[in-house]
């Protein structure tokens, strides 16, 4: 399981719209185009897979960015807003 930033810049309001729908099944929004998301292998896969079915490349700007557990740890979080979202301590299989 990985813990995953992705943020985007969509014109179109309606796709925007989509993509922030989507994104929010998937993590916490943390600010209006900024999404943290711990997902499996398998969940940021399909994650993909339905992105690119709204997403246009011509137009759309959309960044994926893994952080490590190392890395994690020296995440900072200043002024207002939710703190940054805890992966699992435990897996349900």
């Amino acid at each position: 399981m990985l813990f995953y930033v992705i943020c985007y810049d969509i014109p179109d309001d309606k796709r925007r719209k989509k993509i922030s729908d989507l994104l929010e099944g998937y993590g916490s929004r943390v600010q209006y185009s900024v999404f943290e998301c711990v997902l499996p292998d398998k969940k940021y896969k399909e994650l993909q897979t339905r992105m690119k079915k709204i997403f246009k490349s011509e137009e759309d700007n959309l960044r994926f960015y893994p952080v490590s557990s190392h890395t994690l740890t020296k995440v900072e979080v200043w002024g207002v807003g939710a703190e940054i979202t805890q992966p699992a301590t435990s897996v349900i299989v």
